[in-house]
């Protein structure tokens, strides 16, 4: 099964309201390492030194200091465009969570509109 996919049924059997994701990755021809870590980067994949895996990859749902799901997807796309091929492990996934913003000074109407994206 392709890269993408996977991700795509790790996507599929989360609840609705996770909110990170973190898994790991690793390719099977290592001679391609250099190639496919060009692309990794841009999901802000972790590489990992001495390890049987290659990248650590976090994803966040709605909020949060990690790459969006689709921008994953398309990057694993590509990876298969390539024909690196590979696995992925998930290691924590989280949720319930819920985002956390500063109201001092904000106006009235940006607050309102928060909670009304909020709660979409």
């Amino acid at each position: 099964m392709a890269l993408a996919e996977d991700f795509q049924t790790v996507l599929d059997s989360l609840p609705p309201d996770w909110t990170d994701l973190t898994f790991d990755l690793r390719i099977f021809d290592e001679q391609r390492y250099i190639e496919a870590a060009t692309i990794v980067v841009q999901v802000n994949g972790q590489p990992y030194s001495r390890h049987d895996w290659h990248w650590r990859v976090n994803s966040a749902h709605e909020f949060g200091h990690a790459a969006a799901p689709e921008t994953v997807h398309g990057t694993l796309d590509v990876l298969d465009g390539l024909g690196i091929a590979g696995e992925l492990a998930v290691r924590e996934v989280r949720s319930g969570r819920v985002e956390v913003q500063p109201m001092w000074g904000r106006p009235e109407s940006w607050r309102q509109d928060f909670r009304r994206r909020r709660a979409q």
